[in-house]
């Protein structure tokens, strides 16, 4: 079994274990500056060797991730699966590993490519920071960045962070009360 990293978040200074985001369970700020400036630098350059060198998979992460976002209990996963609920719970706390077989019916269980339950970290990294350059406003901040101290550095790209999840759980609870209206309409016509 892996050794799991302790840091001591320098804001607020709470012990812990080395999150999947890496930002404090507290104060919810980056738990190392090195990090964050090694994203910063990723948002101005292709250069691989900029990011970060964490490259393994997070299958267990992204699994309950995606699970928990599609409001499903890991018993409702395992029906879907065709599986026992423990093999989902064992995949969650990183006991088991599935196979590429039980990764693709585990992908369309959950209703995702296969691709996105296997994302390693620079590639999620990647892919938050062309969400961030999506809005126009944080493009144009994003090219002061270099200019800016590493404490305010990591405070704008936290809050940037914040502002492109919080986007994307405002979108998924609109598409899911449409989903529910839509069903609401559907049983009316039926009834």
């Amino acid at each position: 079994m892996p050794m799991r990293e302790v840091l001591r978040c320098e804001h607020c200074s709470l012990v812990q274990f080395r999150t999947s985001n890496s930002m404090c369970r507290r104060c919810h700020k980056a738990l190392d500056a090195e990090e964050v400036v090694a994203t910063s630098q990723s948002l101005f350059s292709v250069d691989p060797g900029t990011a970060s060198e964490d490259t393994g998979f997070r299958v267990a992460t992204l699994v309950k991730e995606v699970r928990k976002a599609r409001h499903l209990s890991q018993r409702q996963l395992a029906s879907r699966m065709q599986v026992p609920r423990t093999y989902i719970s064992k995949i969650e706390n990183g006991k088991a590993m599935p196979t590429l077989g039980s990764l693709e019916r585990l992908a369309d269980a959950l209703e995702v490519d296969i691709c996105q339950l296997v994302r390693d970290g620079r590639s999620r990294r990647s892919e938050e920071a062309s969400q961030i350059l999506a809005d126009p406003f944080l493009a144009e901040v994003a090219r002061y960045l270099p200019a800016l101290e590493p404490i305010h550095r990591s405070m704008l790209l936290n809050q940037a962070r914040d502002l492109v999840r919080d986007q994307a759980r405002d979108q998924a609870r609109d598409q899911a009360k449409e989903q529910a209206r839509l069903q609401a309409a559907g049983k009316r016509r039926t009834a």
